[in-house]
């Protein structure tokens, strides 16, 4: 791979990473509900299921899902859902029952983010539709596929953090005023998350 075939891979991955997406927000509220170092799961939730379906863009499984609108609709549909679910039960939660409550645990804080990410409409066109034009034929498969997913993996985990630990110092900073409202904050943040994963549609973004 050239190195102007990969600045040019480099400035697509940052443009599409650019505008804050449902995993953006999810790290939000995570980091916001548990704190960065505990919202590090989400993200490597994330940038799990972002290596899958690289893997599966790179031997055409990926646009066999693409081209497949109901499987992708339940997909999607599906992860909203687990958000909208996750935010209520933290908006509702009693808050005389906060200190008895158990914290988040690390595996449902990286499932999150693997869920969120894996039901994304925007990562499956990227993956199904953009990564493969990166990829040579008449070049060897495997250093192309570890040289863009390194590249877009980075990236996106440090998308991922500079959301995590700013949404973490503002919680700190402002933490006896707004204490109270962290988890319908996180709740609110989740549903938000939600909303955008649905109004994501295959045919437009």
């Amino acid at each position: 791979m050239s190195i102007e075939v990969w600045l040019v891979y480099f400035g697509t991955v940052l443009a599409f990473m650019f505008p804050p997406g449902a995993s953006h927000i999810l790290m939000l509220s995570n980091s916001i509900g548990s704190g960065f170092k505990k919202s590090i799961a989400t993200a490597c939730g994330d940038l799990s299921a972002n290596f899958l379906q690289m893997t599966a863009a790179s031997i055409g499984l990926a646009a066999s899902l693409q081209s497949s609108g109901q499987i992708f609709e339940i997909i999607k549909w599906a992860g909203v859902a687990y958000l909208v679910y996750s935010g209520l039960k933290l908006i509702f939660l009693n808050q005389s029952n906060l200190k008895t409550s158990p914290p988040r645990s690390i595996r449902s804080l990286y499932w999150q983010g693997f869920i969120t990410s894996a039901s994304n409409p925007k990562a499956i066109i990227f993956f199904a539709a953009l990564f493969p034009q990166f990829i040579s034929a008449s070049e060897p498969l495997l250093p192309q596929f570890i040289a863009l997913s390194t590249t877009y993996l980075a990236i996106d985990g440090l998308f991922l953090c500079f959301y995590g630990k700013s949404a973490a110092f503002f919680a700190k900073k402002f933490q006896s005023n707004i204490g109270q409202y962290f988890n319908k904050i996180s709740g609110s943040l989740l549903i938000a998350a939600a909303i955008i994963l649905g109004f994501k549609n295959i045919d437009k973004d």
